[in-house]
C-alpha cells in the first residue's frame, strides 16, 4: 500500500428509516466524524444520513462525489483523487454494504489498482441477513440479483435456480423490484416443485420486519403484502 496515500473507507448505511446506531456500530460514527470526502449513490440522501449520525459535522465541509448507473466510465479515474492527495474518503452506501450489489465495487477495484488501503466497516447486509435467518445452506450459496421480467425467461431462471440449490446443494438467493414482489412469489409457487424450501425476507431490521421460511406447498396457503417493501426471496431444494 502507498502510504502517501489516504485510506479508503467502505461505509455501511441501514436498511431502512431506523436510528442509524441501532444497526451501526460505532466505528461508522468514528469515521464519519474524521472524513470529508465521499463518494455516494446520492447527495441528498448521504447527506441527510451524515448528518443523523454526526449532526455536528459541517455541511459545508463535505465533498460528495456522485456515483451510480449514470456515471460514465472514463470519470471514474477521479474519483479516487482526494485518496492520492493524501486524504481518507469514505465510500457510502444507498442501503447496506457498498459493493455488496452497489456499483461502489468498480471504485474499490481501482483503490486496489491504485494501491490505496481499503477499510470495510460492519454494517448490514440484506442478503447475509436473509440467508443467516432462512435456515438454508450458510456454506454454499449464490446471490443472483434480479432475475428476468419476461415471463418465460423468469419460470426458466426460476427452475434453474431450484436445479441448482438440489444438484450442488447451494442456496439460491434473487430480489425483485418492490412493485412486483408479490407476483414473484405467485410465480415462485406456480413454477417450483411442492417440497422446495423458499424463504421470504422482507423489511430487514426494521419495525415491520417479517422472515418466514416455508415450503412452496405451504406458501400457496399463505396471504402476505410484500407490495413496494425490499425483500430477499431465498431457495432450496433438498
Amino acid at each position: 500500500m502507498n502510504s502517501e496515500f489516504g485510506k479508503l473507507y467502505l461505509i455501511p448505511t441501514r436498511l431502512g428509516d431506523n436510528p442509524p446506531l441501532e444497526v451501526l456500530p460505532l466505528s461508522v460514527k468514528k469515521t464519519i466524524e474524521l472524513v470529508n470526502d465521499y463518494i455516494v449513490e446520492n447527495e441528498k440522501t448521504a447527506r441527510r444520513f451524515i448528518k443523523r449520525i454526526s449532526p455536528q459535522k459541517s455541511q459545508s465541509s463535505l465533498n460528495l462525489l456522485v456515483l451510480n448507473k449514470y456515471t460514465e466510465v472514463n470519470e471514474l479515474n477521479h474519483f479516487l483523487d482526494a485518496c492520492k492527495a493524501g486524504k481518507d474518503m469514505g465510500l457510502l452506501s444507498e442501503a447496506g454494504c457498498p459493493g455488496i450489489a452497489d456499483p461502489g465495487a468498480d471504485i474499490v477495484k481501482l483503490a486496489h489498482e491504485y494501491n490505496v488501503r481499503v477499510i470495510p466497516l460492519v454494517g448490514p447486509s440484506s442478503i447475509l441477513l436473509a440467508l443467516m435467518s432462512s435456515g438454508m445452506n450458510g456454506q454454499s450459496f449464490a446471490f443472483n440479483g434480479y432475475i428476468p421480467i419476461d415471463k418465460s425467461e423468469r419460470k426458466a431462471t426460476l427452475k434453474r435456480f431450484e436445479r441448482l440449490s438440489f444438484e450442488q446443494n447451494q442456496t439460491q438467493l434473487f430480489i425483485e423490484t418492490p412493485y412486483r414482489n408479490d407476483k414473484i412469489l405467485e410465480d415462485i409457487c406456480k413454477s417450483l416443485h411442492d417440497q422446495t424450501r423458499v424463504c421470504v425476507a422482507c423489511d430487514i431490521t426494521l419495525p415491520t420486519e417479517y422472515i418466514k421460511t416455508q415450503t412452496v406447498k405451504e406458501w400457496k396457503h399463505t396471504k402476505v403484502d410484500l407490495h413496494k417493501r425490499p425483500a430477499i426471496f431465498v431457495i432450496h431444494k433438498d
